[in-house]
């Protein structure tokens, strides 16, 4: 990314950001890293989509994004993996509703950005950007940490049964 467009993004999440409920997502675990930075990356994708697309509405694109992930595991402790796929949405944008007057786009971003796997459709462009930024994400996200995580785990585990074999 650009510098002027590096300062640009920084310009519009900046708030957000300096947050400091916002920044507790350090300690939330998604796809093999924090949910802060998940939602970092799938934010300055859509930013560069949207950006590159000239789709309109880059601030709230761009802020909506990054909010689309702002729950806490602990709000959801009574729902499993598969439950928390289609709640984890409002509870994002409950808590995102605290701190900032949200615009119709940065709701239906928010609310519907699991579309396909929730039901509702998104009313607005944007909404289909974040929502396609995500999939992208998580999939690169889920190649990269949790697979190579576990590949490695595997790897060791072989190694340490050929250690064993070679030692008797």
């Amino acid at each position: 990314m650009s510098i002027k467009k590096r300062l640009e993004y920084e310009d519009i999440v900046s708030d957000i950001l300096d947050n400091v409920e916002f920044k507790k997502l350090h300690l939330e675990p998604h796809h093999g890293i924090s949910r802060y930075d998940h939602v970092l990356r799938v934010s300055k994708v859509s930013y560069f989509l949207a950006k590159n697309l000239k789709l309109g509405h880059l601030e709230e694109i761009t802020r909506a994004a990054l909010l689309h992930d702002f729950y806490f595991d602990k709000d959801l402790t009574e729902y499993d993996a598969y439950e928390k796929l289609s709640i984890h949405p409002k509870a994002a944008l409950k808590e995102a509703s605290k701190y900032y007057d949200l615009t119709d786009l940065e709701e239906d971003v928010i609310v519907k950005h699991m579309y396909p796997h929730t039901k509702d459709k998104p009313k607005y462009m944007g909404s289909y950007l974040v929502s396609i930024s995500d999939k992208l994400v998580a999939t690169y996200e889920m190649i990269r940490f949790k697979v190579s995580l576990r590949f490695g785990i595997y790897l060791l585990f072989i190694y340490n049964v050929v250690s064993i074999r070679m030692q008797q």
